[in-house]
């Protein structure tokens, strides 16, 4: 079961959310972060969300900024604002009386939670999927645009048969993010997830994360498994080994 719900981005429009609510008794509450052009009903949300209500974890995953249903540009967006979107998603689901005790984020939105971990009062565990050790891999997507965007200001970007307006300030951003901070100031245990054969972010974004990493941490390989995790079984593995790693974590809130 999935009710659409919404909250107010950090730049005032709304975003539109699904909350994957499990049938039976609730373990715990997360929060789910999409990849970098994706949203909410990518094959790797959809299915990790579902999968883990299943299991028991009521999962919110949301479009950012004009993505999907929700309001604005997404050109007007940028890796902080999705930071900063995700620490208000927590803020949304804790105002409900459904707090967030766990954040996954699937590529970009792995680094994003990454992030924002620091931020998220009662966090008790982050899950990284198939995610960058840095914002501004993303930028092999439009490098041919770069000169362009930097010299005018902005650009039209066709991405999966819609037009997106890439801007100077998104390129900027990305380029003085440093991931790497966040994840060695991490106070919760965290699970990174990687297959060894990801074309898209190669395996070692996810060494350079898991160093960086105080413990507690853990890593597993998504052996077999493309970066969108579309192949039949790849994003509910990835949700059962998610809910395994996560119980003693979601356990401990309870007691």
């Amino acid at each position: 079961m999935a009710d659409a719900v919404s909250f107010t981005s950090s730049t005032g429009q709304r975003l539109a959310g699904l909350l994957d609510v499990p049938a039976g008794p609730v373990r715990g509450w997360g929060i789910f972060a999409h990849g970098f052009t994706l949203g909410k009903d990518s094959p790797a949300a959809s299915r990790i969300c579902k999968g883990l209500a299943e299991e028991g974890i009521g999962m919110l995953r949301f479009d950012n900024l004009g993505l999907g249903q929700s309001e604005g540009d997404w050109g007007d967006g940028s890796f902080t604002h999705k930071v900063h979107d995700t620490v208000l998603a927590a803020g949304f689901m804790a105002e409900r009386g459904t707090p967030a005790a766990l954040l996954v984020g699937h590529s970009f939105g792995g680094a994003a939670v990454l992030a924002a971990a620091g931020r998220v009062p009662g966090l008790q565990a982050v899950v990284s999927v198939g995610a960058p050790s840095e914002p501004r891999h993303v930028e092999h997507n439009y490098d041919a645009l770069v000169d362009r965007v930097m010299a005018d200001g902005h650009a039209e970007w066709l991405v999966g048969g819609r037009a997106l307006t890439l801007k100077r300030a998104f390129v900027e951003d990305v380029r003085d993010a440093d991931l790497k901070q966040h994840v060695r100031r991490l106070t919760v245990p965290l699970l990174v997830m990687h297959s060894p054969t990801d074309s898209t972010v190669s395996v070692e974004n996810a060494s350079a994360i898991f160093k960086a990493a105080p413990h507690p941490r853990s890593f597993v390989s998504l052996e077999g498994s493309d970066h969108l995790l579309t192949a039949r079984g790849q994003a509910r593995r990835a949700a059962r080994i998610i809910s395994a790693w996560a119980d003693q974590y979601l356990t401990a809130l309870e007691a």
